[in-house]
């Protein structure tokens, strides 16, 4: 049986209060992002679907198709992440915990990865131009960017299947909980830093390796 005083402590009070403020916030700030973002995520993509035939495809136009299907895909994941915070059903908070918030990270996450590679992409092609050749192809954004998807999406399966059962936990704590759980278990930050790491590393070899003291017998 729960305390009457617990019920209505102040303490308790405050914290609904603030609950019930970053809601009302979240759900107004997600609600323009999906208003503004859909609309115009889509007509980028309907832009680049147009052009395809037109122009000649690059490694970065393919990055840049990925990122903004990663962020069109997140605009469709907002609605579920809005009716979490505004509604009170059942039945939307289990679609919201076994598939809405895997979603929502999983865009957010393919979203940063992708601006990511363009970054690399833009620094080799600009720093290394003659030495990463291989890298600045079509074919190997197409792979990278297959890699990734693949292993974001095998991510968030493998997470809605071992993890059905915090659909229950989702129902009982607060959404900054749930949140968290699925934010660390899909989070790929230490693998996409390692991958970012190896690439640097690998593209200023050559440099390093042609820039060695020559024998002391060249010197004057």
């Amino acid at each position: 049986m729960v305390d009457p005083k617990y019920e209505t402590s102040p303490s308790n009070q405050t914290c609904d209060a603030v609950d019930t403020s970053a809601s009302t916030f979240f759900m107004v700030v997600y609600s323009l992002l999906f208003v503004v973002g859909l609309p115009l995520n889509g007509f980028v993509i309907k832009f680049y679907c147009c052009q395809a035939q037109q122009q000649a495809s690059s490694s970065l136009k393919v990055f840049l198709k990925n990122l903004t299907a990663a962020d069109f895909l997140l605009c469709l994941s907002l609605p579920l992440r809005i009716g979490h915070y505004n509604s009170g059903s059942i039945i939307i908070w289990q679609l919201y915990c076994s598939f809405g918030a895997s979603a929502f990270y999983l865009n957010m996450y393919a979203s940063i990865i992708f601006m990511g590679y363009i970054a690399a992409n833009r620094y080799l092609k600009i720093v290394h131009p003659s030495r990463t050749r291989v890298l600045q192809t079509v074919r190997t954004a197409r792979i990278i960017s297959m890699i990734t998807w693949t292993f974001l999406v095998t991510t968030g399966i493998i997470f809605i299947i071992l993890f059905s059962s915090l659909i229950n936990l989702c129902l009982l704590v607060s959404a900054a909980v749930f949140s968290s759980l699925v934010h660390w278990s899909l989070c790929p930050s230490k693998s996409f830093r390692l991958c970012v790491s190896l690439l640097s590393s690998w593209s200023s070899y050559p440099w390093s390796s042609s820039t060695t003291a020559p024998p002391a017998g060249c010197c004057r």
